[in-house]
């Protein structure tokens, strides 16, 4: 995450329907692609995408491009392609448009995307995303990035398989999914700001985005359980947003949210500073998975081995389920709010 400075009866009534919808959708079995998830897999994918071989996954960098080729190899491994009206993963991001705000002489970046295309709805798209850039080296000392945001590019990876068993055994999602992960963010969102102002996709078509920044901790709030994570956003511009949230949460996950940086006058303006925020000054709803600021963030110390994998294992189950009830129920939700 980038370091930078009517009634009641009506709010009852629409949160009981939104949960009838989750609960009468016998036809689908997200648990069982759910469970799918699991911490070895995002063990293997986080110990490599923040080795030290990545140098920090500067933007731009060697080190970077190297996640990026990683990435691509596990959805071609997984048989999950790059977006149709694309030519390749790739989405090149010019170094004059990354440098445009404030000249921080970045190289050329890309953003890299795998697609996986709904049957029913394909036009209606959900974007789910995670930056995988980092703050790379300083004074020969390597910041892996592990949980910043390491921990929500490999989610990427394992909710994409996931899907992708779910459409290989007859039940793929109605609407498609779009896993972006963007570069950039460490400097100011540029990736996200870049794929929105150049999105492939169209954004009125663009349902809801997701994004994963920073999962796989816990924080000085809760230093006696990993079982939460914060939700920012979600209720911002869709009252259906928050509601979907909550109920696939008590139905299958059964994490402790937290919505306490949510708040309009929170401090932090954490609401302002990943990824998601590109989406929802578009009009698109959007909801923030965070785990909170620790001792290791943006310090050299933020390594693979001090990841909570069970609590990564949830949340990320968690977001698969968020997903997968917008990519499933039978209408997109409604903007309800400016």
């Amino acid at each position: 995450m980038k370091k930078i400075i009517f009634f009641l009866a009506f709010s009852c009534l629409a949160s009981c329907q939104g949960t009838k919808e989750i609960t009468t959708k016998s036809e689908f079995k997200p648990v069982r692609y759910s469970n799918t998830i699991t911490a070895d897999e995002l063990k293997t994918h986080l110990y490599i995408v923040a080795s030290d071989s990545m140098q920090g996954r500067e933007t731009g960098s060697i080190g970077q491009k190297k996640a990026g080729k990683y990435l691509i190899s596990q959805y071609q491994k997984d048989n999950i392609s790059f977006p149709k009206g694309a030519q390749d993963y790739y989405q090149h991001v010019p170094e004059a448009f990354l440098n445009a705000k404030r000249n921080e002489k970045l190289p050329d970046s890309e953003n890299i995307w795998a697609y996986i295309e709904g049957t029913e709805k394909p036009d209606e798209v959900i974007v789910i995303s995670a930056h995988y850039d980092h703050i790379g080296t300083k004074n020969e000392a390597i910041f892996n990035g592990a949980d910043d945001d390491g921990s929500g590019t490999v989610t990427l990876l394992e909710i994409a398989q996931a899907f992708q068993l779910a459409k290989k055994e007859g039940h793929g999602p109605k609407r498609s999914i779009l896993f972006l992960h963007v570069t950039a963010e460490e400097h100011g969102l540029h990736g996200s700001r870049y794929y929105t102002e150049n999105p492939l996709f169209p954004l009125k078509n663009t349902v809801a985005n997701i994004n994963i920044d920073m999962i796989g901790r816990r924080d000085e709030i809760h230093p006696n359980t990993n079982n939460y994570v914060y939700l920012i956003g979600a209720d911002r511009l869709s009252s259906e947003l928050h509601q979907i949230c909550t109920a696939v949460n008590e139905k299958y996950v059964h994490l402790d949210l937290d919505f306490r940086f949510n708040a309009l006058n929170d401090p932090n303006n954490f609401y302002y500073r990943s990824d998601h925020y590109n989406f929802a000054k578009n009009g698109i709803p959007s909801v923030f998975i965070f785990n909170g600021v620790h001792a290791d963030y943006h310090r050299k110390t933020d390594t693979p081995d001090k990841i909570e994998y069970d609590a990564l294992t949830k949340r990320t189950q968690l977001t698969f389920n968020i997903a997968w009830e917008l990519a499933n129920r039978e209408n997109r939700i409604v903007v309800d709010k400016k």
